[in-house]
């Protein structure tokens, strides 16, 4: 540990006093003796970083990953889900199908971006193949990633099968530019399940009463890819359409038929379920003395470990007022389709993880921290102060080094505007779902912090 002593003066005005905290700044210059003095110290200690891998994330969200790729560094990563479809209640068919016939049933699965062009990780052009099966079971609430489809749905039974490319060049470019288009794979569903939902509705219109009734009528279906690996779509949004020609009569008397369409879809309302498996990532966990590793989703992060019982004798009697924090990345991989870093870290306790996303919070700036976005060009994350973090651990458990997770996530916004300033709110942190990695350096040099405290002497 190396320590910096400065001596300073009053002269140096109220800027110091408020530099160290609230109680200090209140004390008026005026009413204290002239050899009284703030001394500033600067100490340096080391921090420890490991690669710890994640069973699973919590992950309650409408969006999802769907595919299959494998990275020579970060092994392979196969994403999946399961949903529930948002029933309104006493749902009804809006028009009469002609003779009572439904025409055809498809599913989709959208993945576009906020530019409404199609979003995903990999190859846009390798062939994949997704497959869709009925869930059997009723889904439980358990947003955790490691679930085991097979406990929910009969893998005998496929409700349909479709080939794709990430970027569809079957697709011209108007209408791939234009405002009504949304990339999707689509999905050919048996007719006779739009034929039982009619008939349901005729029948038994009581299934349709509540979203409970429906679910047990229709528990949902199992997405996953079946075949291909190099992408992972990102996807938006899910959708079941059920099609069908109403006959009508013009004022000559002639009959037309009019395509229609009633929609189901996966909604906040209802159960979405992702799964997240990772292998082959043997590599990142080995013990080195060189980097720290990400992986998402439910791949791999980094603990850090605090030497709390060794920062608190010193600063005991002191004021802690700053504890930067910044951690330097690798440059990203030379290969083709080569991991990028995540967005964001969050920095946290690791006993309080399933706390924090289970109950939606947000940093606290007490025992949460949510990193600067990712700085491409100098390559790091960056934890301006986390001198309440330090605090906290002192005043609880002041003779236990404090464990920390860094955990990959997104952060949502709101903007505001008042007085013509604009100000950027997070409205919510979530785990981030989509596939990216990074290697933080943990040699010595990077692995040092450095804690700025004061001391009111006299």
């Amino acid at each position: 540990m190396k320590i910096k002593l400065l001596i300073l003066g009053l002269g140096l005005g109220a800027s110091i006093l408020a530099g160290c905290n609230d109680d200090l700044s209140s004390i008026g210059t005026s009413i204290q003796p002239g050899d009284d003095t703030i001394a500033v110290y600067t100490d340096t200690f080391r921090i420890q970083a490991t690669t710890v891998q994640l069973d699973s994330i919590y992950a309650r969200s409408t969006s999802a990953q769907l595919g299959e790729l494998y990275d020579p560094l970060y092994g392979n990563l196969k994403s999946d889900y399961m949903c529930q479809f948002y029933c309104p209640s006493d749902f009804q068919f809006k028009y009469t199908p002609h003779g009572g016939k439904i025409d055809s049933v498809e599913f989709r699965i959208y993945y576009e971006g906020s530019n409404k062009n199609g979003v995903w990780v990999g190859d846009s052009l390798v062939p994949m193949r997704a497959e869709i099966f009925k869930i059997t079971s009723p889904l439980q609430k358990h947003f955790y990633t490691n679930i085991d489809p097979t406990q929910y749905c009969n893998m005998q039974e496929s409700m349909g099968v479709q080939a794709y490319t990430a970027y569809n060049t079957s697709i011209s470019d108007s209408l791939r530019n234009s405002g009504d288009y949304r990339p999707h794979v689509s999905i050919k569903m048996p007719t006779e399940l739009g034929q039982r939902f009619y008939d349901e509705t005729i029948n038994n219109p009581s299934t349709f009463a509540s979203q409970t009734t429906f679910n047990e009528f229709f528990p949902g279906l199992y997405v996953t890819n079946t075949f291909g690996s190099g992408n992972i779509l990102s996807v938006s949004g899910s959708a079941m359409n059920i099609y069908y020609t109403e006959a009508l009569k013009s004022s000559k008397g002639e009959d037309s038929l009019v395509v229609r369409a009633e929609s189901f879809s996966v909604t906040k309302e209802v159960i979405q379920l992702s799964r997240f498996k990772n292998t082959d990532m043997s590599q990142l966990l080995q013990p080195n003395d060189s980097y720290a590793f990400f992986k998402t989703p439910a791949g791999v992060c980094t603990r850090i470990v605090l030497p709390t019982k060794e920062i608190t004798p010193i600063m005991e009697k002191r004021i802690v007022n700053n504890l930067p924090l910044e951690l330097k990345a690798m440059p990203q991989e030379d290969w083709q389709y080569a991991l990028a870093p995540p967005p964001y870290l969050l920095i946290l306790p690791e006993d309080s993880v399933k706390s924090f996303f289970e109950g939606s919070q947000i940093d606290n700036k007490v025992t949460s921290f949510l990193s600067n976005a990712y700085n491409a060009t100098t390559r790091t994350y960056s934890f301006p102060n986390l001198a309440n973090l330090l605090k906290y651990q002192i005043e609880n458990n002041p003779d236990k080094d404090m464990n920390l997770l860094l955990i990959p996530v997104q952060r949502t916004t709101t903007t505001s505007n008042n007085y013509g300033q604009s100000t950027v709110t997070t409205t919510a942190i979530t785990n981030y779902l989509a596939p990216s990695g990074v290697k933080i350096r943990k040699d010595e040099e990077v692995m040092k912090i450095g804690i700025t405290s004061c001391e009111y002497a006299r």
